[in-house]
């Protein structure tokens, strides 16, 4: 009897050879995800295509594969590592595009411009998401990425509030398709406008929602505008860090929050900190204090995309169709609300400025 219960394998036991097959299965989510990320990239070097910029291309390619191709279901951890592990590591990357010496050189303005632009992208989405009875996270992603960085700050916020892979795609893809119109749109209309290179910069800067989509849309414009509408949106993208900080500590002591943020961070104080972010702007110190060659930035922030393209194939793959296309419409009504009023807002600053 003894020797029996010896032999017995334990109720939680594996079986033979289930961790090589579950590796593999990692290995071909992770593979799918590279793959699809490899592809956009290529893409977003087209004419014509490079507006959308490799992470538009990326979210939209995961959802038209897994709309019409079958993937393994043993597939789903390694989408699910690009989507959540390779996200933070592509964000904390993205600190070497920024320098804090630039912001600190643009002036007073560049600070006043990008923080009210943020405040009124987000106070005008939330407002509109509560008047339409958008869920709740959809609105605040939405909000994020029609006032920060676009699909870039739906990614990092995402975690903060448990937003689910459908609300997040959703969320991105609204913001993502809204950056490449309003992209379009002011590429026509800016030359009309009675402002001068800075002015231009102020605006594009301070309004378009990715960094592709301001650089596509002011480099034609002439070198000036070009840097003064990058340092505009790279003082918006350092803003994410402290937004994020205040949406990690706001959901959670709110009393609707019952699906509040949860997981392994530290807390400092009663906030839960949210580690890769403050990675983020510790490499951008690293960045601004120190000198860095310029091969090992470009390495570092080509590398960064790369990863951030391969977490939104992750959130193209997971998307759930049926609530995509419920979600969808609500992000883009929420996010071209947002994204008009802050265009209307910040045309009326800049001229009122006068840069």
């Amino acid at each position: 009897m003894l020797e029996m219960e010896q032999k017995t394998p334990p109720a939680n036991a594996r079986p033979a050879g289930a961790a090589p097959v579950a590796r593999l299965g990692w290995l071909k989510g992770v593979i799918l995800t590279l793959f699809i990320a490899y592809t956009a990239t290529s893409l977003a070097r087209l004419p014509g295509v490079s507006v959308m910029g490799p992470l538009v291309i990326a979210i939209l390619l995961g959802m038209a594969w897994r709309g019409l191709m079958d993937i393994p279901t043993d597939a789903a951890a390694g989408i699910r590592f690009a989507s959540q592990k390779l996200l933070r590591a592509g964000i904390v990357l993205l600190g070497m595009r920024l320098s804090l010496s630039d912001i600190a050189r643009a002036g007073v303005k560049v600070p006043i411009v990008a923080g009210l632009s943020i405040a009124v992208a987000m106070g005008v989405a939330l407002w509109i998401a509560r008047q339409l009875n958008v869920e709740r996270r959809l609105g605040m992603l939405t909000a994020c990425g029609t006032a920060i960085c676009g699909a870039a700050a739906v990614v990092a916020v995402a975690p903060q509030i448990k937003a689910n892979e459908s609300e997040t795609a959703a969320a991105a893809a609204a913001v993502a398709l809204l950056g490449t119109a309003f992209t379009l749109l002011d590429l026509a209309l800016v030359p009309l406008l009675p402002w001068g290179a800075a002015a231009q910069g102020m605006f594009l800067g301070g309004t378009l929602h990715e960094i592709a989509h301001v650089v596509a849309a002011s480099f034609p414009f002439g070198e000036k505008t070009a840097d003064t509408a990058l340092i505009v949106k790279l003082t918006r993208v350092a803003l994410l860090v402290p937004v994020a900080l205040a949406i990690s500590a706001l959901w959670r002591d709110s009393p609707r929050a019952a699906d509040r943020t949860e997981g392994r961070r530290t807390r400092f104080g009663n906030v839960p900190v949210p580690w890769f972010i403050l990675g983020f702007l510790g490499v951008a110190v690293l960045h601004t204090w120190f000198s860095v060659p310029e091969g090992v930035k470009t390495s570092a922030v080509q590398t960064a995309y790369f990863l951030l393209a391969m977490a939104m194939a992750g959130l193209g793959l997971s998307a759930d169709w049926v609530t995509l296309r419920r979600l969808g419409a609500r992000a883009l009504a929420v996010g071209g609300g947002a994204s008009l009023a802050l265009s209307l807002f910040d045309a009326f600053l800049v001229s009122f400025l006068r840069p």
